[in-house]
C-alpha cells in the first residue's frame, strides 16, 4: 500500500465517494473503497474512517492473489 492519509482533510477538500459491499452487516467492520486522485485506490475500516489507506489498482491486486494464494498467513503466528 503506498500511503495513509487523514480524512477529515481530504473530504473538505474533495469530496470522496465511499462504497460499501452489500455483504456488510450493519454492525459489522468492513471495508470502505473510494477512488482515488491520479488513478488510485482508496481503502479505509469502518471502524476508523480516518485512517485512509491509498494504491495503485495494479498494487491492490497484486495485494488481494498473494492473500488468497496463503501469502500472508503466516502472520500473526509466534517466531519459531
Amino acid at each position: 500500500m503506498a500511503s495513509s492519509r487523514n480524512c477529515d482533510k481530504e473530504q473538505h477538500m474533495n469530496p470522496v465517494s465511499w462504497r460499501q459491499s452489500s455483504y456488510c452487516q450493519e454492525s459489522a467492520s468492513c471495508v470502505n473503497v473510494a477512488a482515488g486522485e491520479h488513478e488510485t485506490i482508496m481503502l479505509r475500516e469502518s471502524e476508523h474512517p480516518e485512517a485512509i489507506l491509498s494504491t495503485t489498482r495494479t498494487r491492490l491486486r497484486a495485494f488481494i492473489r498473494a492473500a488468497r494464494a496463503g501469502q500472508f498467513d503466516h502472520i500473526g503466528e509466534p517466531r519459531r
